[in-house]
């Protein structure tokens, strides 16, 4: 979503643009619920998209002690959405015969007079600018800041995206509409209604994403997780259909013990999990001449902010606004979006590490403090997923 949003911005400065993504097919389909934060949906009505029916309201957020019982509530009105909704109000605005399939970046060459990006295939491109929007295994990256690798933060996530259709009445009546949390010693459960496949926002064909965050260290229980039946271990993630099911039914086994009753029945429902190990990623820069990185090619937050696509659309809108104030000089443009986002970028990251201090498996003396502060009910309740804090 990065790229599409550089992209759409930069053509509606008056840019000729191209997106060459890596993989082959359609991107829909991927990903799992987000929280479409206000400053998104700004961005996305700036560029003459339609929000009105983005994602699934939720007014009310609900943490469940172990046996069921709501423990704490709070108000807080936001809009929870599907990854690949929001991507596609994207790239449906997009023209599609500028966005290329298929295409692996290999390496960029650049002068004063332009950038050239080179293909795995052989094939070259020229350009005036080269934006690097591709994730946090980033090859732009890479090149540009071949030392900056992403960080381990000590836990994992296990996630899901269930149907509506097959929540029991009585679980859905309690959970389904809010954004409910459960808090073992340690550890954090949330869930939230999102929109169900094909963007369908009819009650009763919506989805219920599912994130499981629990500490597990590096050398022992990450790398037991990321083993596959074969005994292949895998770097930073592990294929879903190649997850041991031992590993799988010890996570079902720890719901059993730990989890309120709500969410015992919410994780029997899970079929195929997905494990997500949590990474920062932190760049000293974002601008290299005429390349720059954004979204999480630059700087990836632990998901406990909910700012991954909100600060990867204020990163784009930068961008653009620095090539604006810059008349032509690009270098120049893209050092003023670097000048532009490094801090907020930043500010972000050492949130996420706050709000997640108290999930890791290992902590520093100054981790532990951290932990002692966002790790009670009223903080977890009032602090996930929001960006109050930027704006304080």
């Amino acid at each position: 979503m990065s790229g599409l949003l550089v992209g759409l911005l930069l053509r509606r400065a008056g840019w000729d643009v191209e997106i060459y993504e890596r993989v082959e097919s359609e991107l829909s389909g991927r990903g799992a619920g987000i929280v479409a934060q206000q400053e998104l949906i700004g961005r996305l009505r700036g560029l003459g998209l339609a929000t009105d029916a983005l994602g699934v309201t939720i007014t009310t957020r609900k943490i469940f002690g172990p046996r069921g019982t709501v423990t704490n509530h709070y108000d807080c009105p936001q809009v929870a959405t599907a990854w690949e909704r929001a991507y596609r109000l994207l790239r449906d605005a997009f023209p599609a015969d500028r966005y290329h399939r298929g295409r692996v970046f290999a390496r960029f060459t650049q002068d004063a007079m332009g950038v050239v990006a080179h293909f795995a295939d052989g094939k070259a491109v020229s350009a005036d600018l080269l934006v690097g929007a591709d994730g946090i295994r980033s090859s732009v990256r890479q090149q540009c800041l071949p030392d900056v690798v992403p960080q381990y933060a000590g836990y994992t996530a296990w996630r899901a995206l269930l149907s509506e259709s097959d929540f029991p009445a009585a679980v859905h009546e309690e959970l389904f509409a809010f954004m409910s949390f459960g808090l073992p010693p340690g550890e954090q459960f949330l869930g939230y209604p999102v929109a169900g496949p094909d963007n369908d926002l009819r009650p009763g064909h919506r989805r219920y994403n599912v994130i499981w965050y629990r500490p597990a260290d590096e050398t022992g229980k990450l790398k037991s997780l990321l083993t596959d039946e074969s005994g292949h271990t895998h770097v930073i993630s592990i294929p879903p259909p190649l997850i041991r099911r031992e590993a799988i039914a010890e996570m079902r086994a720890a719901a059993e013990r730990l989890l309120a009753p709500q969410f015992r029945a919410v994780v029997r429902l899970i079929g195929e999990p997905i494990l997500q190990p949590i990474y920062d990623l932190e760049s000293p820069r974002m601008a290299f001449g005429r390349v720059a990185i954004v979204g999480d090619a630059a700087f990836v937050a632990r998901p406990h902010v909910g700012a991954g696509v909100a600060k990867a659309a204020d990163d784009a809108a930068a961008l653009v606004e620095g090539l604006d104030a810059a008349g032509g000089d690009v270098a120049a443009g893209l050092k003023r979006f670097e000048d532009a986002r490094l801090d907020e970028n930043h500010r972000i990251i050492e949130r996420a590490r706050h709000l997640g201090a108290y999930l890791q498996a290992t902590r520093t003396e100054a981790e532990q403090e951290r932990a002692g502060r966002h790790e009670t009910d009223s903080a977890v309740i009032r602090e996930t997923a929001t960006l109050d804090f930027l704006h304080a």
